[in-house]
């Protein structure tokens, strides 16, 4: 007998939930009919009797097996949802995260009257820069990377939401930043490689542990060296932002304190962690 739509919906959560929990199961359930069958969630509810396709159901359980293994659902579809724009995603580089809206937003708040020159430095999937780019449109915006790779999928991104910006490899560790920006923003990989084992399979398995991890014993090494380099290149009151680990809030205040920033703000995200911050080169 063939099951129909409000069926199967209910017999993939159910799938899904021993994983992934009620609440997740539900949005990634949400997600795969929506965006990998194609079937909207007003007519799921309206047309609940209606019946998959041969190849929808065949898709739909690749989808669900892949997701069993903790694979990311952002990386099952392809691409990937930052601050009303799509992304795409690959393996390679890290998919973008709700808390990083944030930064993004108050960057755009700061600015939305101006039309300041933005440095990205390690871009991904260029969610930042891309972002910021088409939220300020009169923003001249230019995105660094390590990654020869994921440069080449940012550079897609880009042309997917129409904006422009200016891809460049370069390695922030080893070289100086020549130019002059107004805001210089970056989320750098922070989270100390002695935390891997306590992180989800979904994180560990599958997203690049060069955007991820950095030394034990040298946990703020990005901060330190973008924060340097960033207060020779800023503008006379260009501003620093950075997207931080939650439990170095303190410690990287103090940090860019050191390094001469005259003001320093630290900002929760929604969910009430240390996670973002603001510094000013002037008063």
């Amino acid at each position: 007998m063939e099951k129909n739509l409000g069926a199967i919906y209910k017999e993939t959560m159910h799938e899904l939930m021993p994983i992934h929990g009620e609440r997740e199961a539900e949005i990634i359930t949400g997600m795969l009919f929506q965006d990998l069958l194609h079937i909207s969630k007003t007519d799921r509810i309206l047309y609940p009797d209606q019946l998959l396709k041969p190849n929808q159901l065949v898709s739909l359980n690749n989808a669900i097996t892949r997701l069993k293994t903790h694979e990311p659902i952002q990386h099952i579809l392809g691409e990937a949802h930052f601050y009303g724009l799509t992304f795409k995603v690959a393996p390679h580089i890290l998919i973008p995260r709700p808390e990083t809206e944030e930064l993004v937003d108050l960057i755009i708040k700061d600015h939305q009257r101006s039309e300041p020159r933005i440095l990205d430095i390690g871009t991904g999937t260029g969610c930042i820069a891309i972002s910021l780019a088409k939220k300020l449109p009169n923003s001249k915006v230019t995105a660094y990377d390590v990654s020869e790779d994921a440069l080449k999928t940012a550079i897609e991104n880009a042309d997917l939401n129409a904006v422009g910006v200016t891809f460049q490899h370069h390695d922030i560790l080893k070289e100086a930043l020549w130019e002059s920006w107004d805001v210089i923003v970056s989320n750098p990989p922070y989270i100390p490689l002695g935390e891997k084992s306590q992180m989800n399979q979904n994180v560990t398995g599958f997203d690049p542990e060069l955007a991820l991890f950095v030394p034990d014993n040298d946990p703020l090494i990005f901060y330190r060296t973008i924060g340097e380099k960033a207060l020779k290149s800023l503008s006379s009151k260009g501003k620093l932002y950075f997207e931080i680990h939650e439990s170095y809030g303190k410690e990287t205040v103090e940090l860019l304190e050191r390094i001469g920033y005259q003001k320093v703000d630290l900002y929760h995200d929604f969910q009430g962690k240390d996670r973002m911050i603001r510094a000013l080169k002037g008063t």
